[in-house]
């Protein structure tokens, strides 16, 4: 079967894992903890993607490194107690990634999660030695930089051009689009279609499953309006 992509590149939370509101959840919970005021939800998800230092700075500008670094070291602490059982996987997922790999997909992560809770979550899933290569951000140039995505395009010896960015953030397709890279959008994450919509992507999602549907050019490929 003729493919247009050989690769396809998965963001982990939001895309995979429905683990948006604990993210959120954490968040406040670490800001009262450094007592800071609490962002609203829908700015905490706004930042979802980027590496977690850059995320507290973009919510709390007037930080200082040290204070930074103080609020990272509470949300870690508050992320671990909530996410002791890690966050399930979407709903057709598992399915749909060992469909991938039935029809000789590679497989591969970049995310904003740093390396330690990556293997974390790996590890629980049984999927250690899942993916073709994973990147995560305390290990690389953080979203939206290329620079994850051109680490994996390298170590798989993909060209842009056959490779797909699977994220619901602005930052997954902006990389994407950085890197030279097709992406798609899911609509049921951080961001609303309609906000990712402007960033490009060649389709947007509403279920996981659907990815499989549009890969093949499926007749029951859905596409939001």
């Amino acid at each position: 079967m003729r493919r247009d992509y050989d690769l396809l590149i998965f963001d982990w939370d939001g895309t995979l894992a429905d683990s948006i509101g604990r993210i959120v959840e954490a968040m406040h919970q670490a800001a009262g903890r450094a007592g800071h005021a609490t962002c609203d939800d829908e700015a905490v998800k706004g930042i979802i993607g980027l590496a977690l230092s850059e995320a507290i700075a973009t919510l709390y500008p007037h930080l200082d490194a040290e204070q930074v670094a103080v609020f990272r070291q509470h949300y870690a602490d508050v992320y671990m107690a909530l996410d002791e059982q890690p966050s399930p996987l979407f709903e057709g997922v598992v399915e749909s990634l060992e469909a991938f790999r039935a029809q000789g997909y590679r497989l591969a992560v970049a995310t904003g999660k740093a390396r330690r809770g990556l293997d974390r979550v790996l590890r629980a899933n049984g999927w250690q030695d899942y993916f073709d290569i994973t990147r995560a951000a305390d290990e690389s140039r953080g979203k939206p930089h290329p620079q994850m995505l051109e680490e994996i395009l390298a170590h798989c010896q993909v060209e842009p051009g056959r490779a797909l960015m699977v994220g619901d953030s602005s930052f997954d397709l902006l990389m994407a689009s950085n890197a030279g890279m097709h992406s798609v959008a899911v609509a049921y994450g951080a961001m609303s279609p309609q906000a990712l919509s402007v960033f490009g992507p060649q389709v947007c999602i509403e279920h996981f499953s659907h990815l499989q549907a549009w890969l093949s050019r499926s007749p029951a490929a859905v596409i939001p309006g």
